[in-house]
């Protein structure tokens, strides 16, 4: 096994069967095999293999899932790919960037990029399931990427920066993984509602900047562990007044 081996590549509701095959075709070039697929529109399709051109191996391996909660799984670090700038802007990292933050936290957790549909992209629910959001540099008048080219950029990236010498910095604790830090936010809302601080009906946007702070911090499970045993705490007092 080799560090890209902890990379995961997950497409979220694909609609052409060619650009998951064309997307397998793009990984295996560059020596990345993990594939997750959400909710695909048609998968397996012979268009997939075709386009995979001899990378059909990394159909074969490739996880379905129903959810992108599924498909992060375990990962301690995530990747959200977004062309647009959002109304609530998140960490923006370049493609170059995002290879050395993947490749540092790979050494200790599974770490997963992700694309989104290639209409849409990813809504802003599934970019606050993420770490930081790359932006692939691009002509601005025209910078309209087709999904398989987008994957073949960053895919790209793993392959030039695993060529250096350079070592990555090590990880000293063991970080949060995407199901600690959902459970992390739950708990944070129900503590919140409960002390009368936050409406969900009239503040949409506590939630999205709660995560979006904790998002750059990078939460140690150690650290998770306190929070939510706090949070614990706060809940049982105020129940107990009530």
């Amino acid at each position: 096994m080799t560090i890209l081996d902890k990379i995961r590549i997950v497409l979220v509701n694909t609609s052409h069967p060619g650009n998951i095959g064309s997307t397998a075709r793009a990984m295996k070039t560059m020596g990345l095999s993990q594939l997750v697929l959400v909710d695909p529109l048609q998968f397996p399709h012979a268009l997939a293999t075709g386009l995979a051109s001899n990378a059909d191996d990394i159909l074969t391996k490739a996880r379905v899932v129903d959810t992108l909660d599924q498909a992060l799984a375990g990962c301690g670090l995530v990747l959200g790919t977004s062309a647009r700038v959002r109304t609530l802007s998140w960490e923006i990292v370049t493609p170059e960037q995002a290879v050395q933050q993947a490749l540092t936290h790979a050494q200790q957790s599974d770490v997963a990029i992700v694309f989104g549909r290639e209409d849409s992209g990813l809504t802003n629910q599934e970019l606050q399931k993420c770490h930081a959001h790359i932006c692939i540099p691009a002509n601005p008048v025209y910078n309209v990427l087709n999904l398989a080219q987008a994957v073949q950029i960053i895919c790209y990236e793993f392959h030039k920066a695993t060529l250096t010498a350079k070592p990555f910095p090590d990880v000293q604790e063991e970080l949060a993984n995407h199901e600690d830090v959902q459970q992390l936010y739950i708990h944070i809302r129900k503590a919140l509602e409960l002390l009368g601080f936050h409406d969900p009906e009239h503040s949409k946007q506590l939630m999205p900047r709660v995560k979006r702070m904790f998002a750059r911090i990078r939460l140690e499970k150690r650290e998770v562990t306190i929070l939510r045993g706090a949070l614990k705490a706060i809940l049982l007092n105020e129940r107990r007044k009530k």
